[in-house]
């Protein structure tokens, strides 16, 4: 019988390291990072390094630690396997979005995040929409 686990909840420090962490570096490291992740992604080989440090933004930012809610992990005697429940669009249909829409939209976009997260009371609204940069980037469900 296989073992599911559904991953969910947030870990982290208080809300005093974090804002303090934001006040020191987190607001100039994120634009940093995003800079970086932009120039990444706007390449076809770097997108996995791009979308790995966009993932890693709530963290820079605010040490938040990046959400697994609706992820399930499901072992079969010795196979692990991640489930998502997503169903991704076709690969020539997402390289055409990518190449006509998604590289300049994603940079757009990650730039209206950090300044949501520069705003300080924009931060939720700017990490959700950090969530939706790889979707933004390449129609990724």
């Amino acid at each position: 019988m296989p073992t599911v686990v559904t991953v969910g909840g947030r870990r982290g420090p208080g809300c005093i390291v974090s804002s303090l962490w934001y006040i020191l570096v987190g607001w100039w490291a994120s634009f940093v990072a995003v800079t970086v992740a932009w120039f990444c992604m706007s390449t076809v080989i770097g997108i996995p390094l791009g979308v790995a440090i966009i993932n890693s933004i709530p963290k820079i930012v605010a040490l938040r630690e990046p959400s697994q809610a609706g992820v399930q992990i499901i072992t079969l005697s010795d196979t692990t396997v991640i489930a998502t429940g997503q169903i991704q669009h076709n690969i020539i249909i997402r390289a055409i979005w990518f190449l006509l829409v998604g590289w300049w939209l994603s940079a757009a976009c990650m730039y209206v995040a950090w300044l949501l997260c520069a705003t300080i009371i924009g931060m939720p609204a700017g990490f959700w929409l950090f969530d939706r940069v790889p979707m933004v980037l390449s129609l990724r469900r």
